[in-house]
């Protein structure tokens, strides 16, 4: 009695086509799910690179009083006119012992703009932190949704491998029945070797993004990292002209800029000040033994400096100040339009993720799995091939693993844009959040 094996491949075929991840519900994440506002959190406080740029910046806020104080004082006591080779202070011109006191006074209004060009480099100090802090927090977002896409398409990747298993089977049923083709068996198992050669590439492709996400955080690269979990986005985002705005207000390297502007011009001031002298006063005392008892004398004295160098030193330095100021203010205006391009350049890459992301949940997965359903209705008349059941359903598969990667674009194209304001952009009433 030969035993017909066409209901079960046909029951099992029809349980294989029918599993479609849903996407109508929205994803509760786990408890132990890598969250983007911890990663941040941390990276604030652990990341070397941030806090070796906010110790050079409280290192030069201490320049600052430095740079306004008149120089120290010198002191000298020693013995003047003694004799030689007795070295006896018995003579009129001897004194001993003999004080001189010495005070170096910059030219007026040298001090204060050696302060002010201190503060302003303080304030560029603290800016360059600022900003290593917004480029840090936009590498580690872009670390984070690179983990979140990778993690969601292994996700595909095994449930595809496990359905390539479950055709594996299928074929191999339908081929000991006769009703099957050994060229299906044997295409089944090199889908199957190939997704998980794939899924190991993938895997670790994720370790080394863990990696290098542990070594962002100043954590052992082994450091076990749990699967992100996406976090709701603004659907829209303010006009360009506010993004801009907000720039001039918040964004680190253009005040960091403007700060280089007003620290080159009081570095032009100062240096059409060098040519003044210095001045330099001092005060001496002395003593020496006469016949009635001690005989005290004094001194004073002023001096200043001679610039018979002025063509080769300070009328050099006044054009070098020159020319840095010119560097500053270009420096300046190459920011102010890296940060317009760059605006311009992730609004249109939030508007393509956005519109592709609508686009591959209201049409392209609906359409592929309609696919799917078109085709296991044709294979149970006769009209297609097993295979053709196969390629529907991994497309399916494909579609929802390149879905997941244009959640995770949108998601560094917003962090990228708040690097770009200097600030976090405000969440909206709607958001695009992850469907699962």
């Amino acid at each position: 009695m030969r035993i017909s094996l066409k209901p079960a491949v046909a029951a099992a075929a029809t349980a294989w086509v029918m599993y479609t991840p849903p996407l109508a519900a929205q994803a509760t994440p786990a408890a132990d799910s890598l969250r983007l506002e911890d990663v941040l959190a941390l990276v604030q406080v652990r990341n070397p690179g941030l806090l070796a740029l906010r110790a050079a910046a409280e290192a030069a806020a201490y320049r600052e009083p430095e740079a306004s104080t008149l120089p120290d004082p010198t002191f000298q006591i020693g013995v003047m006119n003694f004799g030689v080779p007795s070295f006896k202070t018995d003579m009129p011109t001897s004194m001993a012992p003999s004080v001189q006191l010495m005070q170096m006074v910059p030219f007026p209004g040298k001090l204060s703009l050696k302060g002010d060009i201190a503060a302003y480099s303080k304030d560029m100090a603290k800016a360059s932190a600022d900003e290593a802090w917004w480029n840090v927090r936009e590498q580690a977002s872009s670390m984070f949704y690179g983990l979140y896409t990778t993690d969601r398409r292994l996700e595909v990747m095994r449930e595809t491998l496990s359905l390539l298993k479950d055709f594996q089977q299928v074929a191999r049923a339908m081929y000991v029945a006769g009703t099957g083709r050994q060229a299906d068996v044997l295409r089944a198992d090199v889908e199957v070797a190939r997704m998980d050669g794939d899924i190991r590439e993938m895997t670790a492709m994720r370790d080394g993004m863990a990696a290098r996400l542990n070594a962002l955080l100043d954590r052992p690269a082994a450091t076990p990292v749990p699967s992100p979990a996406l976090g709701p986005l603004p659907v829209t985002v303010p006009p360009r002209d506010t993004l801009l705005a907000w720039a001039d207000e918040t964004r680190p390297a253009l005040a960091g800029g403007r700060e280089g502007v007003a620290r080159a011009r009081k570095r032009t001031r100062l240096a059409h000040k060098q040519i003044w002298p210095d001045l330099t006063f001092g005060v001496t005392y002395g003593q020496r033994d006469g016949t009635s008892g001690p005989v005290r004398m004094g001194s004073a004295m002023v001096g200043f400096t001679l610039p018979i160098h002025a063509g080769s030193r300070q009328l050099a330095a006044r054009d070098e100040a020159a020319a840095m100021e010119r560097l500053a203010e270009a420096q300046l205006g190459s920011v102010r339009a890296g940060v317009d391009a760059r605006v311009g350049e992730l609004m249109a890459e939030l508007d393509r993720a956005r519109t592709l992301t609508d686009l591959y949940r209201c049409e392209v997965i609906p359409e592929a799995r309609s696919t799917v359903q078109s085709a296991l209705a044709s294979y149970r008349v006769g009209k297609v091939d097993f295979m053709t059941l196969v390629d529907a359903q991994m497309s399916v598969n494909r579609y929802q693993g390149e879905l997941y990667e244009l959640l995770g674009d949108y998601g560094k194209a917003v962090a990228s844009l708040e690097s770009a304001v200097g600030r976090p952009l405000p969440r909206t009433e709607k958001t695009v959040a992850e469907e699962r």
